[in-house]
C-alpha cells in the first residue's frame, strides 16, 4: 500500500519485489515508481492493514497484480522490469486517471496491461493513460493493453512478441496508436494486432486509430471510428510521437537502468 506524494526510486540499488504481494496504489495521488524489478508476484491473503495515516482496515485477497491502481491519479510507472505475476502485470481500474507507464520491459506473462476492470463502469470514462517507450518482449500473450473506457495513448512502443494479440478491448474506449513498431508472430492467425470483444456493428463506432506505426512480418491494425478522432482530441498528453522506424532506438534502455549510482548519470 502507498500513500500520496510518494516515490519509490530504485536507482543506486538493485530492488526486487518478488515472491509475495505486488504494489497497491489505492485512492492516492502523485506517485512515482522508478527503476525496480517486479516479478513472481503471488496471490496473497490480507488482514488488518494500515492504509492511511489515520485508518486501519481489513484487506482481503490480493489478486497477484504486479502494480495495481485503484481510484488513483497522477501516477508515473517508469523503468520497471516485470515478469511472471499471478494476475496482471499492471492493472489500472476504478476511475484511475492521469497515469503514465513508460520505459518498462515486460516478458513471460499472459495478461499484461488491463485498463478498466468492468464494462460500463462510468468511473472509468474519465480515464486518461499514456503507454510510451516500453518494450513488450518475449513470451507475452495478450493485453498490451486491454482497454474498456476513457482515452489511451499508445506511443513509440516496441512490440517484438505476442502470442494471441497485442491490443484488445471492449466497451467504448478511445485508443490512439502512434509510432509503434509491431512485429507479428509467424502464425498467420495471430498477425492481427487488435482484438475486440464486441459485435462488429458495435466496435465500428469506437475510435481506434493508427498513425505512423511500423508493421513487420504481416502485422496489421484494424482501425475503427472517426478518422479525424485524434485531431478532434487535440493535445493528448504532450508526448510527440516519433516515426515507428525509430522505436528500437527509443526503447533500447527500457526496463531497469543498470549502473546507476549517486553522482553518475544512469
Amino acid at each position: 500500500m502507498m500513500q500520496s506524494h510518494k516515490t519509490i526510486d530504485g536507482r543506486g540499488a538493485k530492488v526486487h519485489i518478488a515472491y509475495g504481494a505486488g504494489i497497491t496504489i489505492q485512492f492516492v495521488r502523485n506517485i512515482i515508481i522508478h527503476n525496480i524489478y517486479v516479478h513472481d508476484i503471488k496471490v496473497t491473503y490480507g488482514g488488518m492493514v494500515r492504509d492511511s495515516v489515520d485508518h486501519v482496515g481489513i484487506r482481503t485477497v490480493a489478486d497477484g497484480d504486479g502494480v495495481s491502481l485503484f481510484g488513483a491519479s497522477n501516477v508515473w510507472v517508469d523503468h520497471l522490469s516485470m515478469h511472471r505475476c499471478a494476475d496482471g502485470i499492471v492493472d489500472v481500474i476504478e476511475g484511475s486517471t492521469a497515469v503514465t507507464i513508460s520505459n518498462c520491459h515486460w516478458t513471460d506473462h499472459d495478461k499484461v496491461l488491463l485498463f478498466g476492470a468492468r464494462d460500463n463502469n462510468i468511473q472509468d470514462d474519465s480515464m486518461r493513460i499514456t503507454v510510451a517507450y516500453n518494450h513488450f518482449g518475449k513470451r507475452l500473450v495478450q493485453r498490451m493493453p486491454r482497454v474498456r473506457s476513457g482515452i489511451v495513448h499508445v506511443v513509440n512502443n516496441d512490440y517484438t512478441h505476442w502470442e494471441m494479440y497485442a491490443i484488445g478491448g471492449s466497451n467504448h474506449a478511445t485508443l490512439i496508436s502512434q509510432g509503434n513498431r509491431f512485429i507479428a508472430p509467424d502464425r498467420p492467425e495471430f498477425k492481427q494486432i487488435t482484438h475486440r470483444d464486441a459485435p462488429e456493428f458495435e466496435w465500428r463506432k469506437w475510435t481506434w486509430r493508427s498513425q505512423g506505426d511500423l508493421f513487420i512480418n504481416g502485422a496489421f491494425f484494424v482501425q475503427s471510428g472517426d478518422p479525424n478522432g485524434p485531431k478532434r482530441l487535440g493535445t493528448l498528453d504532450h508526448v510527440q510521437a516519433k516515426p515507428g522506424a525509430m522505436v528500437r532506438r527509443l526503447t533500447q534502455f527500457a526496463g531497469v537502468l543498470g549502473g546507476c549510482r549517486p553522482g553518475v548519470a544512469c
